[in-house]
């Protein structure tokens, strides 16, 4: 069994309160688990208004799959556009 994990830091311009921050990362969180069928939450930062973290983990029996839909995500992500992308880190483990 091969476990996959990522993780993407953002950084949010324009972000005043938390209430728009949650806006936005409910926005991506909801597009990657729709469009990737995928588990992810909102891992750090929870209190800082303009930083924003989301992980990722998913599950398979092929570590090519595994880091080649870790990398769609990554791309995704950075082409919704919707924050500045600061940080991404992946970690692909053999169960």
């Amino acid at each position: 069994m091969i476990a996959g994990t990522g993780k993407i830091i953002f950084r949010l311009h324009d972000c005043r309160s938390l209430k728009s921050k949650r806006k936005i990362v409910k926005s991506i969180i909801n597009r990657i688990s729709n469009s990737f069928n995928i588990s992810v939450a909102e891992v750090g930062s929870n209190d800082i208004h303009q930083r924003a973290e989301i992980g990722f983990a998913l599950i398979g029996n092929d570590k090519r799959l595994i880091n080649s839909k870790i990398d769609k995500v990554f791309n995704f992500v950075e082409e919704l556009n919707t924050a500045e992308i600061v940080d991404s880190e992946m970690e692909i483990i053999s169960l």
